[in-house]
């Protein structure tokens, strides 16, 4: 995951599948004004309980985005990054499963479909219940995200997980008391805020009394 050998920016292919920047006009109170959009694909989140381990089940994996972030708010500017100051290991996140909506199924079909790909858990589409429904990125995307949770048993496992194609995806089955503790730590992590939602969802509705 973190084999990183270089890193540079070019522009946006005009024909990109996931990211199309434009501009909107608007009138508002009589003044004519304009936003800079991005339209991206509405996506799924899934909080995963492991109820044989007690554990939660997040992902790990490297995010261009937030190694971006990182390096232009230290350094200003993505030029000649040196891989010793800004190892790739500063761009890799702790997140729930998830994956974009972009085939002819319903919502709850593409979750429990991530949930395999990514986590290797094999679970029936009824035992996939849904959370919430919002939007995230709402400065520059106003896409839809489904959050859902699943419990899962070692009896449902199938595969390894890690995803299909070229992803690189690493399976964490994370004990609570530390689930607790990145709440508490916040954004420090490199995890979205969806995480940290789902995460506190969980614990004020699902997490055992006992544990």
């Amino acid at each position: 995951m973190e084999n990183i050998s270089k890193v540079w920016l070019g522009p946006l292919p005009a024909d990109s599948p996931y990211v199309k920047p434009f501009r909107m006009y608007y009138v508002q109170n009589g003044k004519e004004k304009n936003w800079d959009l991005l339209k991206v694909h509405d996506s799924v989140a899934i909080i995963l309980y492991n109820t044989s381990s007690k554990k939660l089940v997040l992902v790990r994996q490297f995010r261009p985005a937030v190694y971006h972030g990182i390096i232009t708010s230290e350094q200003g500017n993505f030029d000649n990054v040196d891989l010793k100051a800004f190892p790739p290991s500063l761009g890799v996140t702790l997140e729930l499963c998830a994956g974009i909506v972009d085939k002819s199924k319903s919502w709850q079909e593409i979750a429990r479909e991530e949930v395999l790909e990514e986590c290797g858990y094999d679970v029936a589409l009824e035992r996939i219940e849904e959370v919430m429904v919002y939007r995230s990125g709402v400065g520059s995307s106003g896409a839809k995200q489904a959050m859902y949770y699943c419990e899962v048993t070692e009896a449902d496992r199938a595969t390894v997980g890690g995803g299909v194609e070229d992803e690189i995806i690493d399976v964490v089955e994370l004990p609570l008391d530390e689930a607790r503790r990145m709440i508490q730590k916040g954004a420090h992590n490199n995890s979205p805020p969806s995480c940290l939602m789902g995460l506190m969802w969980f614990f004020a509705n699902k997490a055992p009394a006992n544990v």
